[in-house]
């Protein structure tokens, strides 16, 4: 009876059975012997199948590896004696994964290096792992496509849906998102500011008439929405409830993130244009006895989001008629003048009062309203300087430069006047 002859499958390590042994060695002096067998070593890694090929009296190969990849080229060797069906659960983290696959690269196993790929693409990773995986397969050519497949920039039609989405969202243009509501908004209100560029980096969506069109329609809606809340105060049996608080604060943070995009997306004249025109009706509320005591935070802020206003059209980057200019001035100039000490004083009582204007707020305001004002009409400004100066306190804004430009202006306007009838020929007017 014959009896069929069975090998015992091979084993890193096992001296017995070892013709070869890796001499692993690195410059910091740390090295490692590993009895190693030609036979597994030629079939799984073409780097040893050319390394033997050569006649060579020693049975033994040196690899020279730097400290960082001393254990990838350890466990690399490992995973040589293993099925190919078992590699790929082998594989227990990106770091080690990312570490054999270089490995397997440099030793040039092909079965090992598309485990490895397979692995990587189809688990999770950490921003930190990701430019260690790139670096590792940006050299891989075609084989290395699963991964670079979940990072690669997308179409920018693929990108203007995911944006458009985010903004109906944002916007609440598709309601309430239940079981996440709030959260999901805020959400896409972030990575909206993301794709739009944040930090100057590059904007992922080109503002198209279509993306243009959905989000002026996302600014309509988020201002009724704040005008409508804003009229329900007055209704509210109780100001100083929380509920009234923050579902008029939630509102106004909605429009201010409006007014933060809009100005990515060379749409600032559409908020301004909204503000201007509800400027009246938003003075008109805060302004009710009613409020007199409460909604501190909602007053501050409303001056925060006028500050961007006004700087905005104060130093030309939103083109308005000067009678809509003069009417936004009219309607917080007043408004602003007011609430300066009243803050101020609220301060000074209780030094945890939060709801200030601090210097920088104070600085932008002051200077967005200098510029504003010196660029209407002479008689307009007048009307603006008296009313001014009239003012019990003549603090805040302090408008000293635009009166003294006024002066100098008039004085020459009239100096030119007189010139002009010299030239004619009529009579001198004397100054």
């Amino acid at each position: 009876m014959e009896k069929t002859l069975q090998t015992k499958p091979c084993r890193l390590g096992d001296q017995n059975t070892s013709d070869l042994v890796i001499c692993l060695k690195d410059r910091e002096g740390r090295h490692q012997q590993l009895y190693s067998h030609s036979s597994v070593l030629i079939k799984r890694s073409k780097y040893f199948a050319e390394r033997l090929s050569n006649p060579d009296p020693s049975n033994s190969i040196n690899v020279h590896c730097s400290e960082v990849n001393f254990d990838h080229h350890v466990n690399l060797l490992r995973l040589l004696y293993l099925p190919i069906d078992l590699i790929l659960d082998s594989l227990d983290s990106v770091k080690s994964a990312v570490g054999i696959l270089q490995s397997a690269v440099a030793f040039k196993c092909d079965e090992i290096v598309c485990c490895c790929i397979q692995y990587l693409e189809a688990v999770p990773w950490e921003d930190k792992e990701e430019e260690h995986i790139l670096k590792a397969v940006s050299k891989l050519g075609p084989i290395a496509m699963p991964i670079i497949a979940r990072i690669q920039p997308v179409d920018l039609a693929a990108t203007k849906t995911v944006f458009i989405s985010a903004i109906r969202v944002a916007t609440s243009i598709v309601g309430p998102c239940p079981p996440f509501g709030n959260e999901l908004k805020t959400s896409a209100q972030e990575q909206v500011e993301y794709m739009l560029g944040e930090d100057e980096d590059t904007p992922l969506v080109t503002a198209d008439d279509e993306v243009k069109s959905v989000v002026r329609m996302g600014l309509s809606h988020i201002c009724s929405s704040f005008e409508r809340e804003l009229s329900s105060l007055l209704l509210e049996p109780d100001l100083a409830s929380e509920t009234a608080d923050e579902k008029i604060m939630q509102s106004l943070s909605d429009l201010e993130w409006m007014c933060n995009i809009l100005g990515k997306m060379d749409l600032m004249k559409d908020f301004v244009s909204n503000w201007a025109e509800s400027s009246s009706n938003v003075i008109g509320v805060i302004e009710d006895k009613k409020l007199d005591s409460f909604m501190w935070g909602l007053k501050i802020k409303l001056i925060e989001v006028t500050a961007k206003v006004l700087e905005a059209v104060g130093y030309g980057n939103v083109i308005l008629p000067a009678p809509i200019r003069l009417a936004l001035l009219k309607s917080w100039l007043p408004y602003i003048r007011k609430m300066k000490p009243l803050l101020d004083a609220k301060g000074s009582e209780d030094t945890g009062f939060p709801y200030k204007m601090n210097e920088d707020l104070c600085q932008t305001i002051e200077g967005a309203i200098v510029t504003l004002v010196l660029a209407l009409p002479s008689n307009d400004q007048a009307d603006i300087l008296a009313d001014w100066m009239r003012a019990e306190q003549v603090r805040y804004p302090d408008l000293s430069e635009a009166f003294e430009v006024w002066c100098f202006r008039t004085k020459s306007a009239k100096r030119r006047l007189v010139e002009g009838l010299d030239g004619a020929g009529n009579a001198t007017l004397t100054l």
